[in-house]
């Protein structure tokens, strides 16, 4: 048993140390100082304000404020990274009609519970238990 694990390990480490003995190769190119500093996430940051300034409501209220949404996005990009990001979060934090939902069903269910157990009658559809 002992002598076919050996055998076995053998057979594998040789390709593995005679593939590592070839040299690799490496290319280089000029990057631009931008480049350099912008990170992926940034990037993506970006992209999601765009994206945000470009629903139509969003458009919409803009528009009502005097803005134009064109320059907004024009000002997006004109942005750094740490202001797009802060921004970001913000659009995360309070969208546009987000959480309302979940509010709403969750007042929802706390109100059928409440009727269920008879503290209060909201609902005519349900049955206290009392």
């Amino acid at each position: 048993m002992m002598k076919t694990f050996k055998r076995l390990v053998a057979a594998l480490l040789i390709p593995c140390m005679t593939l590592a003995g070839i040299p690799m190769s490496a290319h280089a190119g000029i990057v631009s100082t931008e480049a350099a500093i912008a990170t992926p996430q940034a990037a993506a940051q970006r992209a999601q304000v765009t994206a945000f300034l470009n629903r139509d409501d969003v458009r919409s209220a803009l528009q009502a404020q005097g803005v134009d949404a064109q320059d907004a996005v024009a000002r997006v990009q004109a942005m750094s990274d740490v202001e797009v990001a802060q921004l970001a979060d913000r659009v995360d934090q309070a969208p546009a009609g987000a959480g309302v939902v979940g509010i709403l069903f969750t007042v929802f269910l706390v109100l059928l519970v409440t009727d269920i157990l008879g503290f209060t009658k909201v609902f005519p559809f349900t049955r206290a238990m009392r």
